[in-house]
């Protein structure tokens, strides 16, 4: 008899594709250990007893110093990727069409800057798997793979 397979449980992202005019908000991460110098969408790991809406509301608060009520965030993606160390993630994406408060750098020790930038015209250094959720979203795409070898 075959051995039972090992339970794994990849870490968990939550992520906010917050938009405007056709413009999504993205900060330049910086002093945090992955993926520095790149931009990415306001989010970070998802906390033990968090649900999911709960840790994207939390990042807003942490991040932007915005306040969104869970209930008023939408799913929007899920991605499953590998980051370049090889580690398997899960980053899960939503949207808000309202929030209270006006988006500002609330981490700078983590952030150089946040900017609005028009959906089809993204920086050229957005990290991959959060530029591939954001395609993804554009295109109406509920689910993307990034980083795996495929075939």
């Amino acid at each position: 008899m075959a051995a039972p397979a090992e339970t794994f449980r990849p870490h968990v992202g939550v992520h906010l594709i917050l938009v405007q005019g056709g413009k999504v908000l993205l900060l330049l991460r910086t002093n945090t250990g992955f993926a520095d110098g790149s931009w990415s969408v306001p989010g970070g790991c998802l906390d033990a007893g968090e649900t999911l809406s709960e840790g994207a509301a939390r990042e807003a608060r942490e991040e932007l110093g915005i306040v969104i009520d869970p209930a008023d965030l939408t799913f929007a993606h899920l991605c499953h990727h590998a980051d370049p160390d090889g580690q398997a993630r899960i980053g899960v994406f939503f949207t808000a069409t309202r929030w209270a408060g006006e988006p500002a750098n609330a981490e700078p020790g983590k952030c150089d800057k946040i900017d609005w930038f028009p959906l089809d015209s993204l920086p050229g250094d957005v990290v991959t798997y959060i530029r591939t959720g954001i395609d993804a979203y554009r295109h109406g795409h509920p689910f993307s793979l990034d980083g795996w070898r495929v075939g």
